[in-house]
């Protein structure tokens, strides 16, 4: 059965991105069927991946599918890719700055939601607000799982640092952190970054 993992935030600048094509580039490193769906209609990976398979010289058909969509029409086209049962994950990169009524019809087609965030005051309240506008759509799909991934987070920063500034968040909260580095920032939708496997394992377990 299709999974579908959708990362959502209530601004841009927080990760979505970045955390999407490090998932979906790793879980086809790892054998999945993966297509990644991005609603920013400049469609930026779509043009990264052209970059990209013309300077590697890759073979585009031998690589996981990006698809462009929008934020509008996300949920309907999701629901038409799951049909065709083609695909283990689906990885949503949603809008910048999504509406209610596209996050409310995303919640109700995925398995879970990832909401990345920093440790910065700014990030952590639009964490807040975005959670609590999540939470309503459980009670319309059980299954779903709201999770916070830790992002840009330094190096020497203690689990526990993390769990104390998240704390007042009714989500769950992985048990890994994606380091400051720019590694994970210089993503490729080729190349795995193999430091990112660990954050992919503990996404899959949840999920």
């Amino acid at each position: 059965m299709t999974k579908i993992i959708s990362f959502i935030s209530r601004k841009g600048g927080t990760g979505k991105t970045t955390n999407a094509i490090n998932l979906a580039t790793m879980l086809n490193n790892l054998g999945h069927k993966v297509a990644l769906v991005e609603t920013d209609t400049n469609y930026t990976l779509n043009t990264l991946r052209k970059m990209e398979v013309f300077q590697a010289g890759a073979k585009e058909n031998s690589l996981f599918e990006i698809m462009g969509s929008e934020d509008s029409r996300i949920a309907d086209e999701i629901e038409q890719i799951r049909s065709r049962s083609k695909y283990d994950y689906i990885v949503v990169d949603s809008a910048g700055k999504p509406t209610d009524e596209g996050i409310k019809k995303l919640c109700l087609v995925s398995n879970a939601v990832i909401v990345p965030t920093s440790l910065t005051q700014n990030d952590l309240l639009v964490t807040y607000q975005t959670v609590t506008d999540l939470t309503p759509a459980r009670e319309l799909n059980r299954k779903l799982k709201i999770l916070i991934l830790p992002n840009r987070i330094h190096s020497l920063t203690k689990h526990r640092t993390i769990e104390e500034a998240m704390s007042n968040l009714d989500a769950h909260l992985l048990n890994v952190a994606v380091p400051q580095k720019n590694l994970f920032v210089n993503f490729s939708t080729i190349l795995a970054e193999k430091e990112y496997l660990d954050i992919a394992k503990a996404i899959i377990k949840e999920v």
